[in-house]
């Protein structure tokens, strides 16, 4: 949170539950054994027990000791800056926390600006008659969503990622909204981000600030383009099957691809661009960039890239990074300043799987040197899919989770998810991934078939589940 404020960020989103004695403190999960080296229900700690839980190790070591944050914590941050203190927008993940929420706002001189959000309807309105403004969340915006805020006053809704596009192109308007923010949650692929500048949005979150402020700055200094976002890249399938022997005892997260990356201006005049590749993790080797292009208004370009490497664990991708200068002498009335635009998109490695009634195994990636061999069979039944543990690798005590769609389930041996209403109508699919969750020498430990487990930053994306092709 501080470093959002560093970033120069609008505010924070963060998370709140109670711990056995009262007392609000940051935490997205019901237990504490993801984020700390506790094991134990929140709900069943005091705050004093919690004074001696860890809950930076498992982020990094320089992070070692760091204590489970308090809310009054976060309620500080900001406040010595008068005229820029930050929003504070403040999920509710159970019942029985506004009436301590308001408590804890009203101490706080001058009060922070706050959006009050659950997806829990009855503590959104709670929220909302106690005088706080609410926002009701939801993954995809609905008709009921938007009678239920208008009818209750709900100051603001939001929604995941394309949860706007779930609504006909008439009843999103902001008239049909009136009265009641639009926003969105978790935007962090480009073509996301910029949609929510371009509607616009009363704001929205995201886990890459600095491309997000970017794209919010090209959707200031372009205001007239309407086209899609300037850099297209293309998805790098992984294939660990396919690797030499020599590649797999590395690991199994690598490849070789020839990739086509698109490159547009925006601007209504002349442009240089630089454009490069950067690698957050991993080891690479790249043909074909850096470069330095010239675009007229308008034009497009491709670029094409050989790209070779990888490393044993999915984690973040490689991105094409574009600085965007105006060509000199620069036209009268350019927004775009001196130092330039920097964007960036992701080329983004997935696995692919196929929902077959017959059955398909899933090997699972062996990302320490050594490992077992563990794998899943995925087998198409009507209108879902049932995974079925069929080797948990030295892994004890195993059972399935998985993600279809941005839902997380978890199961026995055996797992069932329904797939979405039109899956079998995009080529595309759905996002989707699994893996087995067990225990190796006394410690819980996960095996994944690809990235997106577990959620949230840095563990790489989830593949796909594509439909079986229909016969030429």
């Amino acid at each position: 949170m501080r470093r959002a404020l560093e970033l120069g960020l609008d505010g924070f989103e963060y998370d709140l539950r109670a711990c056995a004695s009262g007392e609000a403190v940051l935490m997205h999960d019901e237990t504490l054994s993801r984020t700390t080296n506790s094991h134990a229900l929140l709900s069943k700690v005091q705050l004093p027990e919690l004074f001696g839980v860890d809950a930076g190790s498992w982020f990094g070591k320089r992070y070692v000791g760091e204590p489970v944050p308090l809310f009054d914590e976060a309620l500080e941050l900001g406040t010595d800056h008068p005229g820029s203190a930050p929003m504070h927008m403040i999920e509710l993940k159970e019942t029985g926390l506004v009436e301590g929420v308001l408590e804890k706002l009203e101490e706080v001189h001058p009060r922070p600006e706050v959006r009050v959000a659950s997806f829990l309807p009855d503590v959104v309105i709670e929220a909302q008659r106690a005088g706080l403004p609410a926002m009701l969340l939801a993954d995809r915006a609905s008709d009921d969503d938007r009678r239920l805020c208008r009818r209750e006053g709900i100051a603001a809704y939001g929604v995941g990622p394309g949860g706007w596009a779930s609504l006909d192109s008439g009843e999103d308007s902001d008239e049909a909204w009136a009265g009641c923010e639009r926003w969105s949650w978790s935007l962090d692929e480009p073509d996301e981000i910029l949609r929510a500048c371009r509607l616009p949005l009363a704001g929205f979150n995201t886990n890459q600030p600095q491309r997000a402020l970017a794209i919010r700055a090209l959707a200031r200094w372009a205001p007239e383009d309407s086209g899609p976002y300037p850099l297209v890249c293309p998805e790098l399938i992984v294939e660990p099957e396919a690797l030499h022997e020599e590649i797999r005892l590395r690991g199994e997260w690598y490849g070789e691809w020839s990739a086509r990356l698109g490159l547009r201006n925006p601007f209504p005049f002349g442009v240089q661009v630089r454009c490069s590749l950067f690698f957050p993790s991993g080891a690479f080797q790249s043909e074909g960039l850096p470069r330095v292009i010239e675009l007229q208004p308008e034009e497009e370009r491709h670029l094409d890239v050989q790209l070779k490497g990888g490393a044993r664990s999915p984690g973040p991708d490689p991105l094409l990074g574009a600085l965007f200068r105006a060509r000199s002498p620069l036209p009268e009335g350019t927004a775009l300043p001196t130092a330039g635009l920097l964007l960036d998109a992701p080329l983004v490695r997935r696995r692919v799987a196929v929902a077959d009634p017959l059955a398909r195994r899933l090997n699972l990636l062996r990302e320490g040197a050594g490992e077992r061999a563990a794998s899943i069979t995925l087998r198409r039944t009507g209108r879902g899919v049932r995974l079925t543990v069929e080797h948990p690798g030295d892994l004890q005590e195993g059972h399935l989770i998985a993600s279809l769609d941005g839902h997380t389930e978890r199961g026995g041996r055996t797992l069932d998810l329904l797939l979405p209403e039109h899956f079998d109508q995009d080529p595309q699919g759905s996002l989707f991934t699994c893996g087995i969750e067990g225990v190796r020498e006394g410690r819980p430990h996960l095996l994944r078939w690809a990235g997106g487990l577990p959620g949230g930053v840095g563990h790489g994306a989830p593949g796909r589940l594509v439909p079986v092709s229909p016969p030429r």
